[in-house]
């Protein structure tokens, strides 16, 4: 069977629901769109869904052109308007600084309600990527998906759990480990993997319900521990993107 992509998935607002597409443009920083904007807390750190896991359950839809963000909360209701930029301000994104600027409106105040605390929506310069452009990208093969089941013991594992943009089917369990450093053609795009994407508790999240329910970790730690990795716990790799191009779910995926 040829490789091909199997999922596209983004996020306007890192943390929240991830949209799956259709297809995508891929650029030097990642799927457009994805990771528009981002929360922080009072002191300017990075908030995302190990400190409140139900944020992944709220929709969020950006339209570029107007200029106008929505987000569908779990009951339906709809919080919409065009966005208005503040100033800028010093944020600790992964432990490493970034500017960003305030964006203006009902969303900040919404998620402070849902969260019990102030939170802040932002926007940054460039893409939210966790890696920078070597990571602009993040690939994942189904076939490890099954693999990671079969040591749990449950039938399936929701692919959601991982937050990856790209699953590629046709592949061996976890070969795309074996895709670092090398080019891949991924539709019309081309990439280079650059290491693999170590994992945390917010893969144990259910991301219908955002309740706990599954222990990934564990399951990485019984047959992933001693592979040899560039982050612990790996699951996927992250890429940069050397050529930008469209890409389509079906699109077929080879080593270049």
């Amino acid at each position: 069977m040829t490789a091909r992509i199997a999922w596209i998935s983004r996020t306007p607002v890192k943390a929240l629901a991830l949209q799956q597409l259709e297809e995508a443009e891929l650029g030097e920083g990642g799927i457009e769109g994805d990771r528009h904007f981002y929360l922080i807390g009072e002191a300017g750190r990075l908030i995302n869904n190990k400190d409140f896991a139900a944020f992944q359950l709220i929709h969020a839809s950006y339209d570029d052109e107007r200029d106008t963000l929505t987000f569908t909360m779990t009951d339906g209701r709809e919080v919409t308007g065009t966005v208005e930029r503040g100033e800028e301000v010093e944020t600790r994104f992964h432990k490493r600084p970034r500017t960003a600027r305030l964006v203006l409106g009902p969303w900040s105040d919404v998620l402070s309600e849902l969260a019990g605390e102030p939170l802040r929506l932002v926007e940054p310069s460039s893409p939210a990527t966790d890696r920078g452009r070597n990571g602009a990208a993040t690939l994942l093969a189904t076939a490890s998906l099954s693999a990671l089941g079969e040591v749990l013991g449950v039938d399936g594992v929701d692919g959601r759990r991982f937050r990856m943009n790209f699953g590629v089917e046709g592949l061996e369990a976890h070969e795309e480990d074996t895709w670092i450093g090398r080019r891949v053609q991924v539709g019309d795009a081309v990439v280079i993997p650059h290491g693999n994407v170590g994992r945390c508790v917010i893969t144990t999240q259910n991301p219908d319900t955002a309740i706990s329910d599954l222990d990934t970790l564990k399951g990485l730690a019984a047959y992933r521990r001693d592979v040899e990795t560039t982050e612990p716990l790996p699951f996927g790799v992250h890429a940069a993107v050397a050529h930008a191009g469209r890409v389509r779910v079906g699109d077929p995926v080879s080593l270049l």
